[in-house]
């Protein structure tokens, strides 16, 4: 499930504001998961559960132990079958698993939907034990043998990619009954740490002028225009984090030693190896775009803050500020209607097909859009298995930023539904390229939206609003890398208090900040609440590297004279199929080199020397 980079979303705070907002936002679409399964009580999804179970234990009856002896048959052998089965296995799990997700997302305070979330994964988990062995015992076979069968089979032949793919985990593939104790053990361990984390975070509350909020209003309201309410909500984030860190700190040393112990006995040697090799990217690379970045902070977030301070009449902001509104920020409401034709026309006016893809997401009610209680927060873009069709879910409150947050999505849903073509297996790319689409979708749309903005005010609006989703996108990412780096380097010598975590939060955010931002008391407790460092360890560098690819793309379609449209719409179809450096190569692109890096990275110098021109001008 791919997640935007924290993007917040607000919650109505009064009943009758809350219904003068809704007016104002016109008809927000509710998601229609009938297309996956009718109901949660469904015979449909009955029967499917009993025959993914069935199906599995049969798949391993039929396959497991003859791999190698398939591959020897050459001509005759019938591993492209095998992989066709798995395949339709695969597609059968994602769907059954994406509906439990989407339908938890939808409720995540409803104790049956939490119960029926964990029911499902509980028995994906037992009958996906039953397909472990495909992938270990596809890895033993001898690579000129794996060879010789991709080209006398077409149809295993046909699979290319993933078998290669697959295969780059070779060295770090344990025996299979350990393999078999790490799969079924998750539920229990990672796993149940997940849920701990997210229930936590659910039910935690914030009080605000006398008012009691969830995460998100009250993060939410650190973009407000009144100083005074963002200083209020960030002293509440620090005292409710703060009362219940030692949760989360015990929470944080758990998983950071269940990693170590899986990166132990799977002989990774650097803390983010095992990231790299799920995101098909080589550790040079993330090297080279972590210290270019780092290099770039004070030309890029420490100038950026300097000048905001000066906006907003300050010799620095505090910690509450930085995404504070600019005076000049316009505080309309967008509308959904106006919303969806800005982005659609900006979509068309790049490639009529991107438009066309995303006003199905319109049309078929594949989006739910309205912020309510117990709803996941945040947005995000599911796939879903390719026989279907992906889900976009958004907390949308009609601010400037939903619509960006929502041209993201849909990017994300653009590619999603162009690289369906794959099929299960080869469909889902890498998290690094992942954000390709969203990126490029939202980049689109902003330069559609700054072109129609001939007032100079808005236009500084405008700019700044994008530095600033740059900045929190490129620079807090890799500082967030940088953080956790750090912890896990650390936990390696033993249990981390909250103060020693607090101080490696505080250490890399001033670092990255800059000197025009003062880190006031209680900011020590903010690393609590983000959830990619408890999800995903190490996936926040991904939305980093997408943002700098796209960056550098978008200067290439920018100088390009014709034809980049049709190189672009082939690296979305390609999905898994392609590594980063053959779907870069028809651009002229290569990742490994530093400068392909400082060519994204000086797009957001570039739109900072517009602010200043704009600010001297």
């Amino acid at each position: 499930m791919h997640h935007s980079a924290s993007r917040p979303c607000q919650a109505p705070r009064t009943p009758a504001e809350g219904a003068r907002k809704a007016s104002e936002l016109g008809d927000l679409p509710l998601w229609n998961l009938a297309d996956l399964y009718p109901a949660i009580d469904s015979q449909e999804l009955a029967d499917d559960i009993a025959r993914a179970q069935r199906d599995a234990r049969a798949f391993e009856e039929k396959w497991k132990g003859r791999l190698a002896e398939e591959a020897a048959k050459g001509t005759d052998g019938r591993l492209g079958e095998a992989v066709r089965a798995y395949e339709e296995l695969d597609e059968l799990f994602g769907r059954i698993g994406s509906y439990a997700g989407l339908v938890y997302a939808d409720d995540t305070s409803d104790p049956a939907r939490a119960k029926f979330y964990g029911d499902i994964q509980e028995k994906l988990t037992d009958a996906s034990t039953h397909l472990l062995f495909f992938a270990l015992e596809l890895n033993k076979i001898d690579d000129a043998l794996i060879e010789t069968a991709l080209a006398q089979d077409p149809l295993f032949g046909h699979y290319r990619p993933w078998v290669l793919d697959i295969r780059k985990d070779r060295p770090h593939q344990l025996e299979d009954r350990i393999e078999q104790l790490f799969h079924e053990s998750s539920v229990t361990g990672r796993g149940a740490w997940n849920r701990l984390f997210d229930e936590t975070m659910t039910s935690l509350r914030f009080q605000v002028d006398g008012e009691e909020l969830t995460l998100e209003p009250t993060l939410n309201l650190l973009q407000d225009a009144d100083g005074r309410k963002r200083r209020k909500a960030a002293e509440a984030l620090a005292e409710t984090l703060g009362e219940h860190i030692r949760l989360f700190t015990l929470i944080t040393n758990t998983l950071a030693k269940d990693k170590e112990i899986a990166d132990r006995w799977r002989n990774f040697s650097d803390v983010a190896d095992s990231r790299h090799l799920a995101n098909r990217v080589e550790r040079e690379v993330v090297d080279a775009l972590a210290a270019s970045v780092h290099d770039a902070f004070p030309r890029i977030s420490h100038r950026y803050y300097a000048m905001k301070a000066r906006w907003l009449g300050m010799d620095k902001l505090n910690h509450w500020d930085r995404n504070a509104p600019l005076p000049e920020a316009p505080q309309t409401t967008i509308g959904w209607d106006e919303a969806r034709e800005t982005i659609l026309s900006a979509y068309r006016s790049f490639a009529p097909e991107m438009a066309e893809i995303a006003g199905r997401f319109f049309e078929k009610n594949w989006i739910d859009a309205p912020v309510r209680p117990g709803k996941s927060p945040g947005a995000f873009a599911h796939p879903t298995v390719p026989s279907a069709h992906p889900y976009v879910l958004l907390n949308y409150m009609g601010k400037p930023r939903d619509v960006m947050t929502l041209a993201h999505e849909l990017g994300h849903g653009v590619h999603q539904v162009l690289a369906a073509g794959q099929g299960a297996l080869m469909a889902s790319t890498p998290l690094t390229l992942a954000e390709t689409a969203s990126v490029f979708g939202e980049m689109l749309t902003f330069r559609s939206l700054l072109e129609r903005t001939a007032d100079k005010r808005e236009r500084k609006a405008m700019l700044a609003q994008k530095v600033e989703d740059m900045i929190n996108t490129v620079v807090r990412q890799i500082a967030f890398y940088e953080f956790e780096r750090k912890v896990h380097t650390e936990r390696r010598k033993g249990e981390l208090t909250s103060d020693q975590i607090g101080r490696l939060w505080l250490e890399v955010q001033a670092e990255s900040l800059g000197p025009a931002v003062r880190l006031r008391e209680g900011y020590e407790t903010f690393w609590a609440y983000i959830p990619h460092f408890i999800h995903s360890p190490f996936y926040v560098y991904a939305y980093a590297f997408g943002d700098c690819l796209v960056n550098s793309l978008f200067a290439v379609y920018s100088q390009a004279e014709t034809g980049f449209q049709e190189k672009y719409f082939e690296l979305l179809k390609a999905g898994g199929t392609k590594h980063h450096s053959e779907l870069l190569a028809p651009f002229g692109l290569n990742a490994s080199d530093p400068a392909f890096w400082s060519k994204g990275l000086s797009v957001i110098e570039g739109l900072i020397d517009e602010l200043e021109a704009l600010d001297e001008g």
